[in-house]
């Protein structure tokens, strides 16, 4: 049974990862994304104030999303988003790096512009190896209720 609206109560926690970061994956995020020098080159990214050869933040952000999809989304009744309230890359993710995390839900309510569907605001911490928080994350989420996936299987 997939998860809805009535299982996303305030407190609950969602691990996320673990997720291994590659040169060649930071490479070609990069090439396609964000080709910046230090996103690109091992001695660029050891140059720059990043200390290696980094993710780009929307990388990093990426990770996150696949992080949270195979957490518990796929397994949802997920809606999508209306958006992000919050977004901060607090450190580098640099190659090598193993990415983990979790979310947990904040609060959660039900959307009366919408019936059959519940919306709940999450907390997404993201941390390295080191337990070094590399990102922090706030947004809403929209999931269906469980009487409504009952109503339509």
């Amino acid at each position: 049974m997939k998860l809805t609206f009535e299982d996303f109560e305030p407190g609950r926690t969602f691990a996320l990862g673990p997720v291994a970061v590659t040169a060649q994956e930071i490479i070609e995020f990069a090439t396609e994304f964000d080709p910046q020098p230090m996103h690109m080159d091992e001695t660029a990214g050891r140059a720059s104030i990043l200390g290696g050869l980094a993710a780009s933040g929307w990388h990093t952000s990426a990770l996150f999303m696949r992080m949270m999809a195979y957490g518990y989304l796929l397994n949802s009744r997920s809606e999508g988003a209306p958006g992000i309230d919050l977004m901060e890359w607090k450190k580098p993710v640099l190659a090598g790096d193993t990415l983990s995390g979790r979310s947990t839900v904040l609060e959660a309510r039900t959307m009366r512009s919408r019936p059959g569907i519940g919306i709940a605001r999450f907390k997404h911490e993201v941390q390295n190896q080191r337990g070094d928080l590399v990102c922090y994350c706030e947004n809403w989420i929209m999931f269906g209720m469980r009487d409504a996936a009952e109503a339509n299987p």
